[in-house]
């Protein structure tokens, strides 16, 4: 069974606090990039992997999608889910990712945010989600960048402007990587760009479209803390297609 962090309660009051939890998607630096990515769903079904708070299950409705499914392993994220939504049709399902079972040939987008780096092997997972889509279907998620889930923070830098820098840690050793934040603990699995990849093409996915997300010098401009972000690629933003 995947790490349930969500679950903990130290993690979870942390999470409650960052903006995207507070604010939705609207919050997320990456959402008006991901929104490129996303077919038009409108009378189509939608399940949303790791779905969390219910962001982006509320704004599949909003765009026009008929029935969402939003699946998390937390309860307490799910509970948090349940409280904010008032639609009936969205519906939510406690499930783990790494043992996923899903209705054959009968979504038309299957989404993820920010969940696929807290699964061993994403093998089992992409046939599970390949099977599950309509022919032509989409599969679009985002996950941290391998450049990020390698990567080790180092000292500040004796420049003006005091930034941190980062150091690439062992990047072709694929392996769980363990992490403290919000909590101590944080189990997650580095595994390279390349690897993540040849697996979705292995799962007989055809890929339309790689972003290696950084923030625009305007969205630096406005929020100066994301300007970290442009240090290293933190999320990879990927399309694929049945």
């Amino acid at each position: 069974m995947s790490q349930n962090i969500y679950d903990n309660q130290a993690f979870f009051d942390g999470y409650a606090q960052l903006p995207r939890s507070q604010f939705g998607l609207k919050s997320a630096p990456e959402w008006e990039t991901v929104k490129t990515l996303l077919p038009d769903i409108s009378g189509k079904r939608v399940i949303d992997l790791g779905c969390g708070y219910g962001w982006f299950c509320r704004s599949a409705r909003e765009l026009g999608a008929t029935e969402v499914l939003g699946i998390d392993l937390s309860e307490k994220m799910l509970a948090q889910a349940q409280e904010l939504t008032n639609d009936s049709g969205i519906s939510y399902q406690c499930e783990d990712l790494e043992h996923l079972s899903l209705p054959n040939q009968a979504i038309d987008l299957v989404y993820s945010q920010m969940a696929l780096h807290y699964l061993p092997d994403l093998a089992p997972l992409f046939s599970a989600i390949y099977q599950s889509l309509q022919p032509d279907g989409w599969f679009v998620f985002t996950a941290e960048h391998p450049i990020y889930t390698c990567s080790v923070r180092q000292g500040w830098l004796t420049d003006d402007e005091g930034q941190r820098s980062w150091a690439v840690n062992n990047y072709q050793n694929e392996s769980q990587r363990v992490s403290n934040w919000l909590a101590d603990g944080v189990v997650k699995y580095h595994r390279t760009l390349g690897t993540i990849l040849n697996a979705l093409m292995a799962a007989g996915f055809t890929i339309r479209h790689v972003n290696e997300w950084g923030p625009t010098a305007q969205q630096i401009a406005e929020n100066p803390a994301l300007a970290e972000e442009a240090e290293r690629p933190m999320m990879i933003l990927v399309s694929a297609q049945r």
